[in-house]
């Protein structure tokens, strides 16, 4: 067995060299780890139930990663150096793929048996370095036609400042690049457990249903598996489906019934966290190692857009969402009245208009503390989503909610309100003071609310004379 270990024991970075046969038929045999230097054999030997390293002990024995073989594989058979930068097991890797031959063996000898046609052993040395930060300027160091597309992809990402318009652009884009059938972007956010599909054509909710529907998994469910799938990787590289059908059945045979072919699943994350996935089907095999280095820059740029419109979309609800009850809050009512006072949206037909004032909140906070009386509003909120929860309800201050009920008829309205009183009528700690008024025809929607505003105090100033120890001003 030749001894590699001297060669490579002074090579900076974590180096190791892996052989494989390429037999008759042009098929490869299992990569076998043939030498490790100092760093690398202390990796080894820290994976739980490590065997012991001898020269040629097959690398699966240690590791399983389909896009390393591959490029393994297509290094030393090809002899031609190949490159990565990946984030992959929660870190970033710089990878190079150097082609070599055994020490004192000539390139004209193995020429030679490739032209013989005969079983021959090739050998890749691979060296790694890694990080825990993106280091952008690696990202660079690509050709003049995979820094083309990756540009082309990020001009149509900034074209628009509309999320969904920018990423189905980019989508168009990647499909060019990889040659495929078939492309989307499926993001995931982890906050909300939701995900959305996305294709060159827009958003397609539809789609997404029957899609979760054919794998009897929910959209984050999918999110969840495909993550497993990948077992710590960046991506799925694959031009057949038997890695698919060894690591999730259930999405192989979905597959299967969409007639993919091949398949690239590829993680989109932003500071590790993962934000979405990039899918291909049926894309041109021969541009494989290409579609790689631009897909390993791209969802980089994708991955921070997404991530940047989650926060951005995750502050937009914040300001317009009560913490305590989850009702749109004030800034949201605002927003609301502003648009139909302004002609931006069309004034519905008809409009019930609903103001409830909670009843006794000023003596709980006084004999019970805060604590209570943050729990007394959270429980009529709790009323008032049962009763108008098709609605619009807005918490408009602290024991204050009005209630927008655009295009109901006049008998529903009454028979809402109704439904409220009885609801507070089986909720001892609960009373409100209610003021209705439904309006139809050419109404102004500030008058409405007004009136409604006069008959709720006039409903409190009643309940107040018949319970004066609840009255919340002296």
């Amino acid at each position: 067995m030749i001894d590699f270990r001297t060669w490579i024991d002074n090579i900076e970075g974590f180096a190791g060299i892996y052989a494989f046969d390429i037999l008759p038929d042009g098929s490869f045999s299992e990569i076998r780890l043939m030498a490790v230097n100092q760093k690398n054999i202390g990796i080894l030997t820290r994976k739980p139930n490590a065997p012991a390293f001898y020269p040629g002990i097959p690398y699966r024995e240690y590791w399983s990663d389909i896009n390393f073989e591959t490029f393994v594989y297509k290094s030393a058979s090809t002899n031609q150096p190949l490159y990565s930068y990946v984030n992959a097991h929660g870190i970033w890797i710089k990878g190079f793929y150097l082609p070599i031959t055994e020490p004192g063996t000539v390139s004209a000898q193995v020429d030679l048996q490739q032209n013989e046609n005969k079983l021959r052993t090739v050998y890749c040395l691979y060296v790694l370095t890694y990080s825990k930060q993106v280091e952008t300027d690696f990202m660079t160091q690509h050709s003049t036609e995979v820094s083309s597309a990756v540009m082309n992809i990020s001009m149509k990402l900034h074209q628009t400042q509309n999320f969904h318009q920018a990423m189905s652009a980019a989508i168009g884009e990647i499909i060019k690049v990889c040659g495929a059938e078939l492309c989307s972007l499926y993001t995931v956010d982890k906050t909300k457990q939701h995900c959305s599909f996305i294709n060159q054509y827009g958003v397609q909710k539809e789609f997404l249903k029957v899609f979760s529907a054919d794998m009897k998994r929910t959209p984050y469910e999918i999110a969840e598996q495909w993550e497993k799938d990948l077992d710590g990787s960046d991506c799925l590289l694959l031009d057949d489906l038997h890695v698919v059908k060894e690591r999730d059945p259930v999405w192989y045979d979905s597959l299967c019934r969409y007639g993919i072919k091949n398949i690239i699943l590829y993680a989109v994350r932003m500071n590790q966290a993962l934000v979405g996935f990039i899918w291909a089907a049926n894309f041109d095999a021969s541009k494989m190692m290409q579609t790689k280095e631009i897909l390993e820059i791209t969802t980089f740029l994708i991955g921070a857009v997404i991530a940047n419109h989650q926060l951005v979309s995750r502050l937009e609800v914040m300001s317009r969402t009560d913490a305590l009850t989850q009702l749109s809050n004030r800034n949201a009512m605002n927003e609301r009245l502003e648009k139909l006072t302004s002609d931006e949206v069309p004034l519905p037909a008809v409009m019930g208009v609903a103001f409830a004032d909670l009843n006794g909140l000023k003596a709980v906070n006084d004999t019970e503390g805060h604590d209570a009386g943050d729990r007394l509003i959270s429980k009529a909120a709790s009323l008032l989503k049962i009763a108008f929860g098709d609605y619009e309800i807005y918490r408009a201050g602290g024991d204050e909610f009005v209630i927008l009920c655009p295009d109901i008829t006049e008998e529903k309205f009454i028979n809402q309100v109704a439904q409220l009183h009885t609801l507070t009528e089986n909720t001892p700690d609960v009373s409100f003071a209610v003021g209705t008024v439904w309006v139809t025809g050419q109404y102004d929607i500030s008058t409405a609310m007004q009136i409604a505003d006069e008959r709720m105090y006039v409903d409190k100033e009643e309940y107040y004379r018949q319970h004066p120890e609840k009255k919340k001003r002296t």
